[in-house]
């Protein structure tokens, strides 16, 4: 069995210095080697052997912040592992001491399709940092041709309502298959879309009406949240159905990013599929005639299988249940503290599937930087990420080598 590390980290606008990419926003050369430095320390203690980044404007900065973390690494291994010479080299201790760097290559960035480069309307991409490379070419997911189009249909009837169409993520979604010792996991990084309203600026205005605070509209800012919601969870199926692809190959999956919504939300439990019924022998039949036609205790073992094989499991949920503790966060805001990065996993993971590949061995939560804005006495940091990075710990079988070369970029 080998371990190994997945997190996710939203990092929180990483830009170089003094490039504007939110209206009025930049960073000065002073606050930018602030951020740099915080992210570098981050990143040495995830001590991550894959990390998903959200929220990365540009890939050179991110670079740098790499660089930099390998070379405080570096620099604590000379300090902490002993060489050969010492007869006390092998203790385990030192194996977890020591720092793996990343080096150049392993980093694969995606830019973000709707980002024209313009100063102060810029929009971020994300990236996946492998310490064990990628099989093939990460593969990003945006630009949607053909577009998604969701037909609505009046309740209780066939006749259509209308249409919801998807044309573009409003940030792109990540894909790349990695190899550990023989087995290839295949990673989704996401950040899908917030809870920001999304707002119609009409022609000739020169603004939404919606964002004049001093008129303000409940209904139509409300409007914007549900539009906003609608893209959430399209952007959600499909992330899903780019899940089921590589489901349907039965290759091991795991998904991780900012959901912009916690666990049990509609959006997160599309991407994760339903949770199947204990006993479907009840349930009327989807062709009932009569009252007491129900599926049979065959086709209820049926049902729970084909629910169960595409149902990814929460990181965070397996290791609540495990462990004594009640509270795990992400984000602090308004006295609300809440879970929205998460990290999934399909059932190969899952040591109560006869067919697992490995498993979660335990699961870090790195929120200590954390202040709740809303907090008249807590200063914001608006230099450190507003979110914590988490972190899965896994343990996997040791698969044949695969015949698919590892690349890097």
């Amino acid at each position: 069995m080998s371990r190994f590390t997945i997190a996710s980290f939203n990092v929180k606008n990483l830009i170089g210095q003094d490039k504007e990419y939110y209206r009025f926003q930049s960073y000065t050369p002073e606050e930018y080697a602030w951020k740099s430095d915080w992210m570098a320390d981050q990143i040495l203690t995830l001590d991550a052997d894959i990390v998903g980044f959200q929220e990365i404007f540009e890939e050179e900065p991110l670079r740098e912040v790499i660089a930099e973390a390998d070379a405080r690494g570096i620099q604590a291994n000379a300090a902490t592992v002993p060489d050969r010479s010492k007869r006390y080299h092998r203790k385990a201790i030192f194996r977890k001491l020591a720092y793996g760097p990343y080096g150049e290559t392993g980093l694969a960035f995606a830019p973000n399709a709707n980002d024209t480069g313009k100063p102060g309307q810029r929009r971020p991409g994300l990236a996946i940092l492998s310490r064990f490379g990628f099989v093939g070419t990460p593969e990003v997911i945006q630009e949607l041709d053909p577009p998604l189009d969701i037909p609505m249909s009046h309740l209780g009837g066939e006749e259509e309502a209308g249409h919801y169409t998807l044309r573009c993520l409003s940030r792109p979604i990540l894909k790349a298959r990695i190899p550990i010792n023989g087995q290839v996991v295949t990673v989704f990084n996401c950040h899908l879309k917030s809870k920001l309203g999304e707002f119609i600026t009409p022609p000739g205005a020169a603004q939404a009406p919606e964002t004049v605070l001093t008129a303000y509209d409940p209904a139509g800012r409300a409007l914007g949240a549900l539009r906003a919601a609608l893209r959430r969870m399209g952007e959600a199926w499909v992330l899903r159905r780019a899940i089921l692809d590589e489901l349907e190959q039965d290759r091991p999956v795991m998904v991780l990013g900012d959901f912009n919504d916690g666990e049990h939300a509609v959006s997160s439990e599309i991407i994760s599929g339903e949770m199947p019924f204990r006993n479907y022998s009840w349930m009327l039949r989807h062709d009932a005639k009569h009252a007491n036609d129900r599926y049979s205790r065959s086709e209820n073992v049926q049902i729970q299988e084909a629910v169960d094989r595409v149902r990814l499991r929460s990181a965070e949920k397996v290791f609540l249940k495990r462990s004594l503790r009640d509270v795990v966060y992400t984000t602090a805001f308004g006295g609300v503290h809440e879970s929205i990065d998460q990290i999934y996993m399909s059932r190969h993971f899952d040591p109560t599937w006869s067919g697992a590949k490995g498993q979660m061995l335990y699961y870090s939560v790195f929120n200590d930087h954390l202040t709740d804005g809303s907090h008249p006495e807590a200063p914001y940091n608006k230099l450190a990420s507003d979110h914590g990075q988490i972190m899965a710990h896994m343990e996997l079988r040791d698969g044949p080598e695969t015949d698919e070369p590892a690349t890097v970029r």
